[in-house]
């Protein structure tokens, strides 16, 4: 057992001693290492919540404007320089313990009527909102850089791949547009993260409330949240919302993933499709002529990473409930993972804006590995009268001669073969017409002219609902930003008012704090 140090709480009450040294590495370590993330936002939830104990009458102004002196200087204090220790357990335990060696008794109030997991669930809750409007704007801006590159490449043939089996032909434009719109959902999930973290635990006390006369809803206000949790109990202690927010994380990368997992292969020599430019490419140290892509592998890795991260974080989950353990985790990690979604996804806008896609090789294979099938078929459905299942019978013989005889198209001679052989040669119009009408892949792409098809103008249209869509969720990021600014700089300036009516006798200042207002 370690001696109980000074001022540790469990000494005074039933433990009767400090904790093990196994104890504080494998637990308490833990908890304190997340005091970086939660430091700020343990700083002004004391704050609000020092302001709400003198707006209710509660805390004696002397006492509360000596708090108010000393959490404004934590705030100015860098947190790697601030004396956690976890031998004291998480890093409320070590702020309490720093604000009884500089004010006694007078630091006594600042628990009243909350326990030490409000404090860090409004922590939480605060560093996720700029992280996920960190990831907001990264997500918007990936799908802004595709946008571009989907409109300046509307016209661009190429065979699309399923299985990564020459399928039909299409526009790479319209290829990568589908990735734009797997950002516009990304967005969508990251917007509802946002709404179900930006919601107060302010004023909960223990399980079910306080005694202690603090307007909840008011204290939600100060914080820049939209509302109090509806539920005390389930807002300390269920963390559904933060696992919510790792799979935001998650999804936001494994979109852009799929992409590099593609354009791994289209760079390859044996594709030649695009070529990565030099800022997201590595040189070899060996090989002096390889360009490796490592950014593709980097977004690769880090979309594994995200994947585990966001699983363990559901498993922590398979607890009773209110419980500690469901949360030991989950500080660092929904944070990291969201920190780290961000970064992939600005890696790879960076990719995409950089990219050269040789458009006359994708032209040049348009149309081969008789990827025009599905086109001809249709095309004797609407000129034959034949059903699609006769049709696709009757082009994949056609198909399938074609390819014994080593030739790369179906000819029309092979198409009246085999519609001879299906008995099909009286069904409509000539073969010789069916087949000239289908040689056109430029004309084919632009044929599929349904709402979201490869036809250019379809992707054109596409492109400009997606920036719309972007628009509209940007404004309501700067919209939500907007809010918390105004709400943290009439915090800290209540704060700072609070603390300089007992300072000023002292000619004491707070300008490091005002320097922080928005």
């Amino acid at each position: 057992m370690i001696r109980p140090p000074e001022g540790y709480l469990g000494a005074e009450g039933p433990l009767g001693s400090g904790p093990s040294p196994e104890l504080v590495e494998a637990g308490y370590r833990l908890e304190v290492a997340d005091a970086a993330i939660l430091h700020e936002g343990l700083c002004l939830a004391d704050l609000s919540h020092v302001l709400e104990l003198v707006a209710a009458g509660v805390a004696p102004r002397p006492a509360a404007a000596a708090l108010c002196r000393e959490l404004l200087d934590f705030l100015d204090t860098d947190p790697a320089s601030f004396p956690y220790d976890p031998v004291y357990g998480d890093a409320y335990n070590s702020r309490e313990r720093e604000l009884e060696r500089r004010l006694g008794s007078e630091a006594g109030w600042l628990p009243t009527g909350r326990t030490r997991r409000e404090a860090g669930r409004i922590a939480i809750r605060l560093a996720l909102r700029d992280r996920l409007l960190a990831l907001h704007e990264a997500v918007a801006g990936c799908a802004e850089v595709l946008v571009e590159r989907s409109e300046e490449l509307a016209d661009a043939l190429w065979n699309d791949t399923t299985y990564l089996q020459p399928a039909q032909p299409s526009s790479f434009g319209h290829y990568l547009a589908g990735f734009a719109e797997q950002g516009i959902r990304n967005l969508d999930r990251v917007r509802h993260c946002y709404r179900l973290v930006n919601q107060s635990p302010a004023g909960s006390g223990g399980v079910g409330g306080t005694p202690i006369p603090v307007d909840r809803s008011r204290m939600a206000v100060r914080l820049g949240f939209d509302q109090p949790t509806a539920h005390i109990r389930d807002g300390m202690w269920s963390g559904d919302p933060m696992i919510d927010c790792g799979v935001a994380a998650m999804q936001a990368a494994l979109a852009i993933d799929r992409l590099a997992e593609d354009l791994e292969i289209f760079a390859s020599p044996q594709f030649g499709y695009v070529t990565m430019g030099g800022s997201s490419s590595r040189a070899s140290v060996l090989l002096p002529q390889k360009r490796n892509p490592y950014a593709l592998a980097v977004i690769r890795g880090g979309c594994g990473t995200l994947i585990g991260r966001a699983t363990g974080l559901m498993v922590t989950q398979r607890t009773p409930s209110a419980r500690t353990d469901n949360w030991l985790h989950l500080y660092g990690e929904v944070v990291e993972a969201t920190e780290m979604a961000t970064r992939l996804v600005r890696l790879a806008t960076e990719v995409v804006a950089s990219l050269e896609v040789h458009v006359a090789r994708l032209a040049a294979e348009a149309g081969t590995n008789f990827t025009t099938a599905t086109d001809l078929a249709d095309h004797l459905v609407l000129e034959t009268g034949l059903d699609y299942r006769s049709s696709y019978r009757l082009v994949a013989s056609a198909v399938a001669e074609a390819s014994r005889a080593g030739e790369e198209q179906v000819s029309a001679a092979h198409l009246a073969a085999a519609a001879r052989a299906a008995g099909a040669e009286q069904a409509g119009s000539d073969p010789e017409t069916s087949r000239e009408d289908t040689d056109d892949v430029a004309a084919m792409v632009a044929s599929r002219d349904s709402i979201g098809g490869s036809a250019p103008r379809r992707v054109l249209e596409h492109c400009a609902s997606v920036s719309r869509r972007v628009r509209d969720s940007i404004e309501w990021a700067a919209a939500s930003r907007s809010i918390q600014d105004v709400a943290m700089k009439s915090l800290l300036t209540d704060a700072v008012a609070l603390a300089e009516g007992q300072a000023s006798d002292r000619g004491e200042s707070r300008a490091g704090s005002r320097n922080r207002l928005p």
